[in-house]
C-alpha cells in the first residue's frame, strides 16, 4: 500500500511539471490571445456596465448564470487577465468581474488609492448589483483585496481563493531581487517634480506594490469563510509568507504550486480552475487526529 501511494504521488508530481514545462509558450499564448483583441472580456458592451460606486463609477461585466463568484485583478490589470478563468466558471456560476478602482476603465483621478478603498469598493459593488455573498477569486492585488474583503466585510464572502497575495511590503514577504528590480524606477518616478497624469498615476499604483498593504496576523484570525491559499513556488512572494498565511485564517487550505512563478492562473489554468471550483462546490473539510493520515 505504501508502495502503491508513493508510485502515485510521483506521478502525480510528474503531470503537474508536464503541464507547466514551457513557461515561454505559455506566457507568449496569453499575450497573443489579450492582444489580439478577438476576445471580449473587458471590452463586452453586452456583459458590461458601470456603476456609481464610491464616487467613482466602477467598471463590471457578468457571465453566466447560478451562484455568484467575484474575481478581482492584480495591479495595473484589467478583467482580461481572466480569460481562463471567466469561461470555465460561466458555465456553472454567475462570474462578477470589474476593473479595480484606477485601473482598466474604473477611472478614478484622486490622488489616494489603497487597497482597504478597493476592498470598500468590490463590498459596495454587489451591495449595488444586489448580491448578498459570493464565493471570491483574487490573484496578486485582488488577492490582497480578497483577504481584506473577507476581514472588512465579512458577510459577503462564502469562500476565499487568492494567489500571490502578501500582508506586507518586505522581504518579510517579497523576494529581494523583486523589491531591486522596481524600487529604483519608483523612486526616481516618485521624487520627479512636475509629474504628468500619466507618472502620476503609475506613482499611485507602484507605491501600492512597495509601500503596501500592512494587515497584521491578528486580523487573518477573524476571517470566518474557508479558505485556499494559493501561491508559486518561485513567486514574488516567498512560500513561506504564504504559508503563514494559510496558518494565520482559521478555516484555510494551502496550495503551493511547482515550477510556477506569480501567474499561477495562467500557468495552470487548468488545474487552478478545476481545483479552485472544487474548492468551492465542496464542504470544507476539519483535519485532525486520524484524518491527517488521508
Amino acid at each position: 500500500m505504501k508502495k502503491l501511494l508513493t508510485i502515485l504521488a510521483f506521478l502525480f508530481s510528474l503531470s503537474y511539471f508536464a503541464g507547466a514545462q514551457n513557461i515561454a509558450e505559455i506566457r507568449k499564448d496569453f499575450e497573443e490571445q489579450v492582444a489580439n483583441g478577438k476576445i471580449p472580456y473587458g471590452n463586452n458592451p453586452a456583459a458590461g456596465k458601470y456603476y456609481d460606486i464610491r464616487g467613482f463609477k466602477m467598471y463590471c461585466e457578468t457571465y453566466g448564470e447560478g451562484q455568484p463568484v467575484l474575481i478581482i485583478h492584480g495591479n495595473g490589470g484589467s478583467i482580461n487577465n481572466f480569460i481562463y478563468q471567466i469561461p470555465y466558471f460561466s458555465k456553472n456560476y454567475k462570474v462578477i468581474i470589474a476593473d479595480s478602482r484606477a485601473q482598466g476603465k474604473s477611472k478614478d483621478d484622486g490622488d489616494s488609492l489603497s487597497y482597504e478603498m478597493m476592498a470598500d469598493d468590490y463590498a459596495a459593488l454587489l451591495t449595488a448589483m444586489k448580491v448578498d455573498s459570493a464565493y471570491v477569486i483574487g490573484w496578486s492585488d485582488g488577492g490582497i483585496n480578497g483577504l481584506l474583503l473577507a476581514i472588512r466585510h465579512p458577510e459577503k464572502v462564502k469562500k476565499l481563493a487568492v494567489t500571490g497575495a502578501n500582508l506586507a511590503p518586505d522581504t518579510s514577504a517579497v523576494n529581494q531581487d523583486v523589491i531591486d528590480m522596481i524600487m529604483p524606477s519608483y523612486i526616481a518616478l516618485k521624487n520627479k517634480p512636475n509629474k504628468n497624469g500619466a507618472e502620476k498615476h503609475n506613482v499611485k499604483l507602484t507605491r501600492l506594490l512597495m509601500e503596501e498593504p500592512h494587515i497584521p496576523l491578528s486580523d487573518l484570525h477573524t476571517i470566518k469563510c474557508p479558505s485556499l491559499i494559493i501561491g508559486g513556488d518561485h513567486d514574488i512572494l516567498k512560500p513561506a509568507h504564504t504559508l503563514l498565511i494559510f496558518q494565520n485564517i482559521p478555516k484555510a487550505y494551502l496550495w503551493i504550486l511547482p515550477n510556477s512563478g506569480h501567474s499561477t492562473p495562467i500557468v495552470y489554468k487548468d488545474e487552478f480552475n478545476k481545483t479552485v471550483n472544487e474548492f468551492f462546490s465542496q464542504p470544507y473539510r476539519k483535519i485532525t487526529g486520524e484524518a491527517r493520515f488521508f
